[in-house]
């Protein structure tokens, strides 16, 4: 006599730690991103729980920033702090890069750099302004030196990381194809660590206006965090809030910029 046959379970579902929503979704949750806290914003701000010399209402910031606008302070300022973004930066990188790409490549580089790069990146950069400002004075080199201590250590580290993330396989494929260390570095790995080269670039362009702001504050004439500090002295903090505003905007242009350009040349690390 056959055995009874005995009901199966019916299939657990298992829940995935990612998750995927639709696209319509998305931009549901991207706009309720910004307009819950603004509302939340005008909300304790008309309620007079806060005074408006501590948390101006956003009629007031839009006003003051218009107000800069035209008299000319906030474009100039914008322009002044923007040129130290890319001229600090921008060398960082041209620093950073190559030195990040020798160490994930070249088995004598990262002993020998990967220990000074580690002790330099955790002093902090702001702690380098009185010698900056010795050294070098209080026109724009010490800004941009600034901007480069505070940037490039951490942009060498991550470009290795990255570059390391090149399978071996790849490697070895290219070497039995007859490709010589400069083709595959070129071809291969250069090309294979794009994408990860731009995300660490992505999170230390960030950094760089940190430090831009403080540099700013400290000994200049023109920039968003002279700006700044002028509306500090006055309590303008509407006037705060505005320049506050505008360095989020320009930074999360600058964010998605550089994830558009990870898309393009890195479809395949998607």
């Amino acid at each position: 006599m056959a055995p009874p046959v005995l009901p199966q379970a019916p299939a657990r579902r298992v829940k995935l730690l990612k998750t995927e929503v639709s696209r319509r979704t998305a931009w549901i949750l991207r706009a309720a991103s910004i307009l819950v806290p603004l509302a939340g914003w005008w909300a304790l701000s008309v309620s007079g729980v806060v005074e408006d010399t501590f948390l101006p209402s956003p009629p007031a910031v839009w006003s003051a920033g218009m107000a800069m606008v035209e008299s000319g302070d906030l474009p100039n300022d914008l322009l002044a702090s923007l040129g130290r973004i890319g001229a600090g930066f921008g060398l960082a990188v041209l620093i950073a890069v190559p030195l990040g790409f020798a160490m994930g490549t070249l088995g004598w580089a990262q002993p020998l750099l990967e220990p000074v790069i580690g002790i330099l990146r955790y002093l902090p950069a702001s702690a380098f302004i009185p010698l900056l400002i010795i050294w070098l004075g209080i026109g724009e080199v010490s800004k941009i030196a600034l901007l480069v201590l505070g940037v490039v250590f951490f942009n060498t580290l991550m470009t290795a990381d990255a570059v390391r993330q090149v399978p071996a396989r790849l490697l070895e494929v290219s070497a039995i194809l007859g490709a010589g260390r400069a083709r595959v570095a070129a071809r291969v790995v250069f090309p294979y660590a794009l994408p990860g080269i731009l995300d660490a670039m992505r999170v230390n362009a960030a950094a760089a206006w940190n430090f831009v702001v403080v540099a700013e504050l400290i000994a200049a004439t023109s920039g968003l965090g002279y700006r700044i500090t002028r509306a500090q002295r006055f309590l303008q903090t509407d006037r705060i809030f505005a320049i506050l505003i505008v360095i989020g905007l320009i930074g999360l242009t600058i964010d998605i910029t550089l994830r558009l350009l990870r898309s393009r040349v890195g479809r395949w690390a998607q």
